[in-house]
């Protein structure tokens, strides 16, 4: 005799599952290994692409700020009017900054025989603006033409930049002067005259004006300074009797008896 077993719920789904799993493949997926072999060239390729970027950025970045140029700057002090030579030149290395106008090493040639349009200190970077063709007028200062002749001028050259003495020699005897700095020497005309234009105090302006009108002037080359620790004296310059070396003007002595011209 035989006896029907009931089969069990769970050994119902079993038998089906394994019925499922006899006629189809259990899909398999890829292992942790083989995503990452895939995902590899991309981030190499990113890696690559984001350190080019930072070097182009680096360079740029340097190119704009950190790149040291070659300029011109102040071996020593060089006070206004005075001509630039090389040896108030030296080459300086500094990074670049568009702020900044110095004058390139370059323009060293241009630089050298302009005059200083200021007073330059050493160390200081040289730019456009420190230089000048001719002398400038400083605040405060008025230019007035001078009128001489031959006779009343130095033999010596007369140069934009140089300090000069106009004295006034007046027919009563009472001399007096002005110090002055050229600032332009005109030509020399067919009877030996030349006007220089002269800068002066606004307030000495008028009065050298009423001086080359009467026509009794002279021009002296006032004295060169002593050199610090030197101790020696200022050179001599030409001077008319009744003017001492020390650049205070006297009126000439007049003999007894004769009385002022």
């Amino acid at each position: 005799m035989s006896v029907a077993v009931p089969e069990q719920p769970g050994q119902e789904q079993q038998g089906r599952g394994a019925g499922r799993g006899r006629g189809r493949a259990t899909p398999h997926a890829p292992g942790r290994t083989m995503r990452a072999r895939r995902r590899r060239p991309a981030v190499l390729a990113m890696a690559v692409a984001l350190i080019a970027a930072g070097g182009l950025g680096g360079a740029a970045l340097y190119n704009s700020t950190g790149q040291r140029v070659a300029v011109l700057a102040l071996a020593r002090d060089v006070p206004w009017g005075q001509v630039i030579t090389e040896d108030d030149l030296v080459v300086a290395r500094i990074a670049g900054d568009p702020a900044l106008r110095p004058v390139s090493a370059q323009d060293r040639v241009k630089a050298v025989g302009m005059r200083a349009a200021t007073d330059l200190k050493r160390g200081a970077m040289l730019t456009g603006s420190d230089l000048a063709q001719g002398l400038s007028v400083q605040p405060g200062q008025i230019v007035v033409g001078v009128s001489a002749k031959r006779s009343q001028l130095p033999a010596s050259r007369l140069q934009p930049g140089v300090q000069i003495v106009v004295v006034n020699t007046p027919d009563n005897g009472r001399a007096d002067s002005l110090p002055a700095t050229v600032i332009t020497v005109g030509r020399v005309d067919t009877d030996g005259s030349q006007v220089i234009d002269v800068a002066v105090g606004s307030v000495d302006g008028p009065r050298l004006a009423q001086w080359v009108a009467g026509g009794r002037i002279q021009v002296l080359l006032a004295p060169r300074a002593v050199p610090s620790g030197t101790g020696a004296p200022a050179a001599p310059s030409a001077a008319p009797t009744g003017v001492p070396s020390s650049g205070a003007v006297t009126a000439p002595a007049t003999p007894a008896g004769t009385g002022g011209a």
